[in-house]
């Protein structure tokens, strides 16, 4: 969910060109001269270089500024391609990505993580040279690309029998069928987000809205089922709503740019997500179904993990055992919290438990952050 989260964003608005590393086997010499820095502050959004060659980029993403901050990866119109996420104040982050084709392109920070940011125009130069395939990285991507699919598939039906359950104006069973309709978007948030303009329709928190913008989707729903404890003729529309914009995201998602580092880096920001709204109860804090949500995250980021492990375990073999020691840890924590086919409700979670699932988080997030870059090796 893209929303007020902790952080102040550095985005790359790019051409649907620029690819959160492709699947070829291309190797990047990791020299700090070759890196872009990004300086992100309260009030500007500084880059070293304003034009570069196409091929693989690395941003070495600097937060100067009071708020936390996150980095995004945008295609034309918005399209998301990747991002960084909670990047707190006077720390730094690195983001690897391939760029393939030359134009324009912009680079924009968004201290406070709302509105558009400040942007700032890149030049690309020349085209990225043909590269040999990575056959490994190939499968991995084709095999990614078929589980997004599949979770947009199966969101289909669980999502409709919420919304009928709105419709029917039945608040006790809407709220059974909320949290197992969210599941398949959680799994893959970052390529549903991706298509800027359906994220905000289905999953934005009342307190990420835009100026002037409607709020719709599911935290709407949320918010009419357990804080007001009554379904209304606008919610039921809304759950009308819900699907037309379900089933938009499941017919595009098959056009979405997908790439070995894409995955990596979506990884990464589901953990993010986790951090900034599962751990601090944001997310949902009307049903307090908020440890559903963390479940779902952390399995999409170990789909795509596993995925890239074959060949991340070769360029980094530390890293991957490190990244199984740490998904391991995490998600025998979470089975703490099972409660019959789901989890607890978080309102019940005390603070020294939040405090274990956030070093959990945090202990994963960190190496995690090195996926993409042990892939692009």
């Amino acid at each position: 969910m893209r929303v007020l989260r902790s952080s102040a964003v550095t985005a790359v608005a790019v051409a649907a060109a620029l690819t959160a590393v492709s699947g070829c086997s291309g190797k990047s010499d990791g020299k700090d001269s070759d890196a872009i820095t990004v300086k992100a502050s309260d009030d500007a959004c500084e880059v070293s270089k304003t034009s570069f060659p196409a091929g693989h980029v690395t941003f070495k993403v600097q937060n100067k500024g009071s708020k936390v901050t996150e980095v995004y990866v945008y295609a034309a119109g918005d399209r998301i391609v990747t991002e960084r996420e909670n990047i707190g104040p006077g720390t730094k982050a690195e983001i690897t990505a391939t760029i393939k084709k030359a134009g324009s392109y912009e680079i924009a920070c968004k201290p406070g993580m709302k509105g558009d940011g400040i942007r700032q125009k890149i030049t690309v130069t020349g085209n990225d040279k043909a590269e040999k395939s990575n056959p490994e990285l190939d499968k991995a991507v084709a095999e990614y690309r078929k589980y997004v699919q599949q979770q947009a598939d199966e969101t289909i039906p669980a999502a409709q029998k919420f919304a009928d359950a709105v419709k029917n104006g039945d608040v006790d069973e809407a709220k059974k069928l909320y949290a197992p309709s969210r599941t398949g978007w959680e799994r893959t948030e970052p390529v549903a987000e991706s298509f800027g303009d359906i994220d905000p329709k289905v999953d934005v928190r009342e307190d990420g809205l835009e100026k002037d913008q409607k709020w719709t989707g599911w935290h709407k729903l949320e918010k009419s089922l357990w804080a007001d404890n009554k379904i209304t003729d606008e919610d039921k529309q809304l759950a009308g709503q819900l699907m037309t914009d379900l089933k938009d995201w499941q017919k595009r998602v098959g056009t979405a740019e997908i790439t070995p580092t894409s995955m990596a880096n979506g990884a990464k920001e589901l953990l993010d997500e986790v951090a900034t709204g599962k751990v601090t109860g944001e997310e949902e804090r009307y049903s307090h179904t908020d440890l559903a949500d963390f479940q779902a995250n952390v399995e999409g980021a170990r789909k795509a993990y596993e995925l890239l492990k074959p060949v991340a375990g070769k360029n980094d073999a530390a890293l991957t055992q490190e990244l199984d020691k740490q998904f391991g840890a995490l998600e025998q924590l979470l089975g703490n919290y099972r409660d019959g086919d789901g989890f607890k409700a978080y309102d019940g979670v005390g603070a020294d438990d939040r405090k274990k699932l956030s070093d959990a988080v945090n202990a994963l997030a960190e190496p995690l952050s090195k996926l993409a870059g042990a892939v692009a090796k």
